[in-house]
C-alpha cells in the first residue's frame, strides 16, 4: 500500500483502483460557497429594494404579497448567477439557454415586483392587448425548453 497526495485530497493506491477518502471536504467547499453566494445576492438585492417595500409595510394585504416577489426575485438571481457561472465553466450550449432562462426569470420577477408595489403600471402590448410579463415568462419557457431539449 502506497501513500500519495493528490491536491486537497488523501488517497490510497491499491493495485490499480484509487480509493479517495477526504474528497467530501470538496462537496463541503462548493457547496459553502454557493451558500456564500445566495447570502451575498439576498442581501445586496434585499438592499436594493428597502426603498420600494418601505412604503407598503403597513398595508398588511400588499406586504405578503411583495415579500413573495422579493424572494423570488432573490432566488431566481441566485439561480441565475450559479447558472452564469456554471456556463462560464463548462461552455455548454445548453447551460447557456438555462442560464438566459433564469435571467429572464430574474427579470420578470423584478417587472413584478415593481408593478405589485405600484412603482410600475402594468405594461401592455397594445396591439396584441397581452402584458409584458406575460411575454417575459413565454421567452423564459421556451429558454428553459431550449435548454433542456437541445441536442449536443
Amino acid at each position: 500500500m502506497k501513500h500519495k497526495h493528490y491536491g486537497c485530497t488523501n488517497q490510497f493506491k491499491f493495485g490499480k483502483g484509487t480509493i479517495g477518502i477526504v474528497q467530501s471536504q470538496r462537496k463541503y467547499r462548493v457547496l459553502d460557497n454557493k451558500l456564500k453566494i445566495f447570502a451575498l445576492t439576498t442581501i445586496i438585492v434585499s438592499s436594493l429594494i428597502i426603498p420600494l417595500i418601505i412604503p407598503h409595510i403597513s398595508h398588511q394585504s400588499m406586504i405578503y404579497h411583495i415579500i413573495i416577489h422579493i424572494v423570488s426575485l432573490n432566488i431566481a438571481v441566485f439561480l441565475g448567477l450559479v447558472s452564469i457561472f456554471a456556463y462560464l465553466k463548462n461552455s455548454n450550449i445548453r447551460m447557456f439557454f438555462m442560464a438566459l432562462g433564469f435571467v429572464t426569470l430574474a427579470i420578470v420577477e423584478g417587472i413584478m415586483l415593481l408593478s405589485s408595489t405600484g412603482n410600475l403600471d402594468n405594461v401592455i402590448l397594445p396591439s396584441v392587448n397581452i402584458e409584458l410579463p406575460h411575454i417575459v415568462l413565454l421567452v423564459m419557457l421556451t429558454l428553459f425548453g431550449l435548454g433542456l431539449l437541445k441536442a449536443n
